[in-house]
C-alpha cells in the first residue's frame, strides 16, 4: 500500500495504485488519446518549470515551482497509459535499459561533443 511515509515504491506498485485509485475514485480510465492529451500538458508543466530554474524566463508573481510534483504528474499519467495498453513499466524499463547500454556502450564516450 502506498502511504505518504513510504517513499520506496516499485513501479509495479505505482502502476497498480493508479489503477486502483483510477477506477474507485476516478469512475474510469480517460480515453487513450485523453490520457495522452494530459501526458503532453504535464510534460508542458515540467517544461515550463525548467525554463523557470535552469532557462532565461523568470517565474511570474505567485507562480509556484514544483518541479516533483509535476514529474510525479507525468509518472502518473505515464502509468495510467501503461495500464490501458498492457505495459508492464518495470519490465520495460529493464529491456530500454539493457537496449541502450548495448547499443550506447560507446557511443556517448566517443561523442567529441560531450567533452569539455
Amino acid at each position: 500500500m502506498i502511504s505518504e511515509t513510504n517513499t520506496n515504491i516499485s513501479l509495479a506498485e505505482v502502476q497498480q495504485t493508479v489503477d486502483t485509485w483510477i477506477k474507485s475514485v476516478g469512475v474510469r480510465y480517460f480515453s487513450p488519446l485523453t490520457n495522452m492529451a494530459v501526458l503532453t500538458e504535464e510534460v508542458g508543466e515540467v517544461a515550463r518549470i525548467m525554463a523557470r530554474i535552469h532557462g532565461d524566463q523568470s517565474t511570474k508573481e505567485g507562480e509556484v515551482l514544483d518541479l516533483a510534483d509535476e514529474l510525479a504528474d507525468v509518472l502518473w499519467v505515464v502509468a495510467a497509459i501503461a495500464n490501458q495498453n498492457g505495459v508492464n513499466l518495470a519490465d520495460a524499463f529493464v529491456n530500454s535499459f539493457a537496449k541502450k547500454s548495448r547499443r550506447d556502450a560507446t557511443r556517448h564516450r566517443d561523442n567529441p561533443k560531450l567533452k569539455s
